[in-house]
């Protein structure tokens, strides 16, 4: 009888180490969904003020922008796509030096960056939507080649997701007019958001 117990008992030990493994590759994956569903749920919030900022200064809504990062990166700053695609607006490296960005896992260098090249391919398309999402998916040959939007799946369902948040035809560029006091006292308009911020008086409101 012991022996026919020891049998078992060794027979039962792989059973034992497949349901430990399988217990913790749950926790792991338990801990990973929560830390998903934590960054989503906060990185709206925690990239407001800079968005806010960038959205005002080039004069691109921040709703499109907000849900441009909601279908790239999910607010993963750390992101990285499988075509080497890096941070929240998931920008190649050659697009952000162009547009002036160091370091692509900087929030603020990464949106900035982004949302300027956005806004180039705004007035590059007359602020068409389709087609300005299909650019910063797929490229702005591959809307050449296919005189509008590639029939690409990817690029198709990307577009499909950013419009569940920003559900405009068409994409106005705001121009927006800011007054201000200057240091000497001297009341001015600008609709240039950098002149703006540089030149107004401390205390002096738009």
């Amino acid at each position: 009888m012991g022996k026919k117990r020891n049998r078992l008992d060794k027979t039962d030990q792989p059973h034992r180490h497949m349901k430990k493994e399988i217990k913790i590759c749950l926790i792991i994956l338990w801990i990973f969904a929560t830390g998903v569903l934590e960054a989503s749920s906060n990185g709206r919030g925690r990239y407001a003020r800079v968005i806010n900022e960038i959205a005002r200064k080039h004069r691109v809504e921040s709703t499109l922008i907000h849900s441009i990062i909601k279908a790239e990166s999910n607010y993963n700053r750390l992101a990285v796509s499988s075509k080497g695609a890096v941070g929240l607006m998931q920008l190649m490296p050659q697009t952000g030096i162009q547009y002036g960005a160091n370091d692509l896992y900087d929030p603020r260098q990464n949106i900035e960056a982004g949302v300027k090249y956005l806004r180039d391919l705004i007035r590059l398309y007359n602020g068409k939507t389709n087609l300005v999402l299909a650019a910063y998916n797929a490229g702005q040959e591959a809307v050449k080649k296919y005189k509008g939007v590639p029939p690409y799946p990817e690029t198709r369902n990307y577009i499909e997701k950013v419009k569940k948040g920003y559900s405009k035809s068409h994409i106005a560029v705001k121009t927006s007019i800011y007054k201000f006091y200057d240091q000497e006292g001297r009341l001015v308009f600008t609709n240039d958001y950098s002149y703006y911020v540089n030149n107004r008086r401390a205390g002096s409101e738009e």
